[in-house]
């Protein structure tokens, strides 16, 4: 037991049973058929958790406001009534208080775009296995001067690449815009919160905060997950860092980072009309900006998107989508079936399974699919993938048509 039960926040389905022990869930990996992305044997405890929610308390889900701290590793082991007895604080936190906004001359490349309301495009590159420093920048050159900012992974997969916060540095020294992402699989709190400094000092100024792809899908299966925080209680104590000037211990920091936090959101895989209310809870921690998984059905975004408006949460931060290709249809058809929260129509399949030239029919729908989502409201931008595939993701980028689009609505 933890010694901190949270059953009444999450319809009696107790979160330690989660592989990742999150405390806010669900994960973006939960498989098409509400399965554990870890253990597929099992029924995501997340899922659980909504639906004993819905029967215990209809209303609690269109106002998700209680976000739930990291466990206390001191309390494992105890019972939870002795806190009660014993008069200890409800473990819920509470959202950041206000927003220490950095002035216009201080925010960074992305932070500015966002917030000018111009259509945002950013790129995805895995770190390289490498020491050199120009194995990156080699990958990183295709999108010098065509993007916003360009995402740096942190161990995607599971699988050991050079550090994120090294890799943003080294971008950063060279004048691009990274943005530093942190899993929570590899390191505790007291590391991430140090690694958030020295990304700060070494001029990084945007983060995305997730909880991460456990080590079982990665070529380390036999290394030991750590999820001490997830992505809700990291967002949290990074806006702790950056608005109190705090670590999550309380402690003051001399100078405190300035930085653009973001988070991830994934409409495509179930709990589907629930999803909502995750993004919800990490706007409320501190999200400014959302990146979501891939996007190949329109129709899910579109909904997803009707959803966000309804709570006006794309007026609260910037919801950036994923767009993606890959070569072949057989090369998607696996990272459908492979990668959890990943999700495919078949009519997609179908189409570039049929094309003469797979790779360009992969590409077209890519552009077609950014070209789309620029007219959906309160899409602010996308966020373009594809593993091993710069030089075509820069021409996508460069043919889309949209680089500088202006928006009408800005947060």
């Amino acid at each position: 037991m933890c010694g901190q039960c949270v059953l009444s926040a999450t319809g009696m389905a107790c979160p330690m049973n989660c592989a990742k022990e999150m405390r806010n869930g669900p994960c973006g990996g939960v498989r098409a058929n509400g399965h554990c992305e870890v253990k597929p044997e099992m029924r995501c405890v997340w899922v659980e958790a909504i639906e004993g929610t819905k029967r215990i308390a209809p209303d609690h889900l269109d106002h998700p406001t209680t976000l739930l701290p990291a466990i206390d590793q001191r309390k494992r082991g105890s019972s939870s009534w002795i806190h009660v007895i014993h008069g200890s604080p409800d473990p819920a936190l509470q959202p950041p208080v206000g927003e220490r906004i950095t002035p216009e001359a201080q925010q960074g490349p992305l932070e500015r775009a966002c917030r000018s309301g111009r259509f945002v495009i950013t790129v995805e590159v895995a770190p390289p296995d490498s020491a050199d420093p120009q194995t990156l920048l080699a990958k990183a050159a295709p999108f010098k001067g065509l993007v916003d900012a360009i995402n740096i992974t942190d161990g995607a997969g599971g699988n050991c690449h050079m550090s994120s916060v090294a890799a943003s540095a080294i971008l950063a020294a060279h004048g691009f815009t990274p943005v530093y992402q942190v899993a929570c699989r590899d390191r505790n709190r007291i590391a991430i919160q140090g690694d958030i400094l020295g990304a700060s000092a070494l001029g990084v100024q945007n983060i995305l905060c997730l909880t991460g792809d456990d080590v079982s899908q990665g070529d380390h299966p036999q290394a030991k997950p750590v999820f001490d925080l997830d992505a809700v209680s990291l967002l949290h104590i990074a806006r702790g860092m950056c608005d109190r000037g705090e670590y999550a211990s309380g402690r003051k920091l001399q100078t405190p980072p300035d930085l653009f936090i973001g988070a991830t959101a994934n409409p495509f895989v179930p709990p589907f009309g629930d999803r909502i209310a995750n993004l919800e809870k990490k706007v409320a921690a501190g999200a400014r900006f959302i990146q979501t998984q891939f996007c190949f059905d329109l129709a899910m975004l579109d909904d997803f998107m009707r959803r966000v408006r309804e709570r006006q949460l794309h007026e609260r931060a910037h919801i950036i989508v994923g767009v993606g290709t890959l070569s072949s249809a057989k090369a998607l058809s696996w990272m459908a079936n492979h990668v959890p929260g990943v999700h495919v129509p078949p009519a997609l399949l179908a189409r570039i399974a049929a094309a003469a030239d797979q790779k360009a029919e992969a590409k077209q729908i890519c552009i077609e699919t950014i070209q789309a989502l620029a007219s959906i409201e309160g899409v602010a931008g996308v966020h373009v993938m594809g593993h091993k595939n710069e030089d075509v993701l820069a021409e996508i980028i460069a043919e889309c048509g949209l680089r500088r689009q202006t928006r009408l609505h800005s947060v």
